[in-house]
């Protein structure tokens, strides 16, 4: 049973972890006590704003609004990787969410998909809210997505846990759709990489296949990439493989990279199964 970081063991492990914190307002003493349980710590949740700028979004979720009053996480992680740190208590962030997810998160196993609302999550999770319109368009810039990849590690180390106890909000609940415009599964990886580090170490950089251009993929190429993207492809989850993945590009790898491009929640304009820059670097297709 894992019991909450005091404020100054929240703050020394995200520094340790290399991340810039900016200590916001009376965060250290600003929560939603008596309104719920704070414990025990099962995982860190990951959502999106649904709003844009730095100083709008930290002030909406310190001070919430009317139908749900602030703290709404405990940190809001902005564009350029700040973390600010809003609260060190129950926040409501997370809602009510699945039991079984609950379960699964505890014991470091896949999860299930959810659909009941029968567990506490602000009880349960830390939280951390980033910038993003969460549209499927807003970009996630790389500095961004390094901070949430650093700060869920340093809870995970400071627990002994591995990634399997960083969700996504729309992990927890059918209700939700955040974080819109990156892969869980991936930045799951991500985390897991950097606790196989020293706390505060560089993490080694994956050797991923660049972007090709959009030309490569609408001349039907026949090339290794292809078979690598589509094993990517599989592992997401995205196949429409009858059999392969292949060298050659077919309708079944454009289908197999439309349902990624759903995946990551972008507009339909954008789920066309031609692969674009972000949406590829997205998918992180291993050097051939």
């Amino acid at each position: 049973m894992a019991t909450p970081l005091t404020a100054d063991e929240l703050l020394a492990a995200l520094r340790a972890e290399g991340v810039r914190v900016v200590e916001y307002g009376s965060w250290r003493t600003h929560d939603r006590a008596g309104h719920g349980a704070w414990g025990p710590i099962n995982g860190v949740m990951i959502h999106h704003t649904v709003s844009s700028g730095t100083d709008s979004s930290v002030e909406l979720c310190y001070d919430g609004y009317a139908e749900l009053p602030g703290p709404l996480c405990h940190g809001v992680i902005a564009k350029d990787g700040t973390v600010y740190l809003i609260s060190a208590g129950r926040a409501n962030h997370a809602g009510a969410g699945d039991s079984d997810v609950l379960a699964a998160v505890v014991a470091e196993q896949s999860l299930p998909e959810p659909s009941e609302m029968n567990a506490d999550g602000n009880a349960r999770f830390y939280g951390f809210e980033c910038v993003n319109l969460g549209n499927g368009a807003d970009p996630w810039p790389d500095a961004q997505l390094d901070a949430i990849e650093r700060a869920a590690a340093a809870i995970c180390r400071a627990y002994g846990w591995s990634a399997a106890s960083v969700i996504g909000h729309k992990e927890w609940t059918d209700t939700k759709t955040d974080p819109r415009g990156f892969s869980m599964q991936t930045m799951r990886e991500r985390i897991d990489r950097r606790l196989a580090t020293k706390a505060g170490k560089p993490v080694p950089t994956p050797a991923y296949e660049p972007f090709p251009g959009v030309e490569f993929f609408k001349s039907y190429p026949r090339s290794p990439i292809v078979t690598a993207m589509g094993r990517r492809l599989v592992e997401e989850g995205c196949s429409a493989y009858h059999s392969g993945p292949g060298p050659q590009w077919t309708t079944a790898d454009a289908q197999s990279f439309r349902r990624w491009q759903q995946k990551l929640g972008d507009a339909p304009q954008f789920c066309d199964g031609i692969p674009g820059r972000r949406q590829w670097d997205a998918l992180k297709v291993p050097k051939v």
